[in-house]
């Protein structure tokens, strides 16, 4: 029985393997950013980041990503908070998801708000990613990182969309060769071997009060409209004969989170860029999630005891690379709406405010949401 549910659900090619990088941009700097600046440990987070995919993998079948819950890791980076902190808001947000999804709370909402509205919302996203990556990572090399980056880009340019020559493989070859030649110490590599596990949490009410005030309300919002909404939008775009429930979608998303604090993981979510990186790179199973789990789950049990010379072996410009063309995907959905101006409008705005304003993802969804009912009741032309 097991075979037959798999079966067309999980799938292991070069296509796959190339799919499996598609999120790698987003993931990866966040995730190294909250290990360095707030002491977290190293083998907890990437096991439980790993096992969470593989998890999610198996159970959509889908390129269906697991990823950091952003406002929470920039709130955590930039402020440098303690990893009981973070525990307590990853359950937190866990507890009130499944209060959400339980309830019927979360369709509810996904039935109010506009398509023209999901469409900002994964425009602006896109448009931040890019952005992100272009200001970050693109350059984080001097010259030679532009020339890597310029490379890598024409690469993808060339292959994107071919079955037969992957672009994603070619372009990890070609970072993976140029840490191999310019950054690569197998001392401190064969240093950082050893097993770990994850370590037993149990946050305390004082961390889980906390948190939810410090890290769990700034981000709802974002995992409603990027992580929830725009997400099962996606996999209708992406996946038309694929029905996958907003309730589904909320209850797996409260399930990582009420998992992961008890093992040290960092919170997590779903999201519209990850699945749109994964596709644009070739993925169109689980089987790509599965590979990328593994990767983290890898790193977290044999690698971890010297991750901070790791994880520096990598180019960004690369990852940086990735992370445009994930946005671009992203960016290219709002196509469908072009044709109405009044949707178009509601869409730039939303996009707009995601992109510029603190908490924009939250604004976006509310002023798109009331200017597109304010239209459709005529009480705004738009001409």
């Amino acid at each position: 029985m097991a075979v037959s549910f798999l079966k067309g659900r999980i799938r292991f090619d070069r296509n796959e393997l190339a799919g499996s990088f598609g999120d790698i941009g987003t993931d990866l700097p966040l995730i190294i950013g909250m290990i360095l600046a707030c002491k977290l440990d190293p083998a907890s987070s990437l096991i439980m980041f790993g096992a969470m995919q593989v998890f999610t993998g198996l159970l959509y079948g889908l390129p269906m990503p697991v990823q950091p819950l952003k406002a929470m890791a920039v709130i955590m980076i930039s402020q440098k908070l303690t990893g009981n902190v973070l525990y307590g808001a990853g359950l937190a947000i866990g507890v009130t998801m499944l209060v959400l999804s339980a309830t019927g709370l979360l369709s509810l909402l996904s039935r109010l708000i506009p398509l023209c509205v999901v469409r900002g919302i994964q425009l602006g996203l896109g448009l931040s990613l890019a952005t992100l990556a272009l200001k970050t990572y693109v350059g984080a090399d001097g010259a030679e990182g532009y020339v890597l980056a310029g490379v890598c880009f024409l690469i993808i340019l060339f292959l994107l969309g071919s079955r037969k020559y992957p672009a994603a493989l070619a372009v990890m070859a070609l970072g993976t060769l140029w840490a191999v030649a310019f950054k690569l110490d197998i001392y401190k590599i064969g240093q950082s071997l050893g097993v770990s596990l994850p370590a037993f949490h149990v946050p305390a009410p004082g961390d889980v009060w906390q948190g939810l005030l410090t890290l769990a309300l700034p981000q709802i919002a974002l995992s409603l409209s990027n992580s929830i909404i725009a997400t099962k939008q996606t996999v209708g775009d992406l996946f038309p004969d694929r029905r996958i429930s907003i309730r589904k979608i909320g209850l797996t998303y409260s399930f990582m989170n009420l998992v992961n604090p008890f093992l040290s993981g960092i919170p997590t979510c779903h999201g519209a860029g990850g699945m749109a990186g994964h596709y644009a790179f070739g993925a169109r199973t689980g089987g790509s999630i599965l590979i990328y789990g593994s990767l983290f789950l890898t790193l977290g049990l044999f690698f971890s005891k010297g991750f901070s010379d790791v994880v520096q072996v990598f180019p960004l410009p690369v990852l940086g690379v990735v992370l445009v063309f994930e946005g671009i995907t992203l960016m290219s959905f709002v196509k469908d709406i072009a044709g109405s101006k009044s949707d178009l409008l509601v869409a730039l705005v939303v996009a707009l405010c995601c992109l510029g304003l603190p908490n924009g993802f939250a604004i976006g969804l509310v002023v798109g949401t009331a200017v597109a009912y304010l239209i459709k009741g005529n009480l705004l032309r738009v001409r």
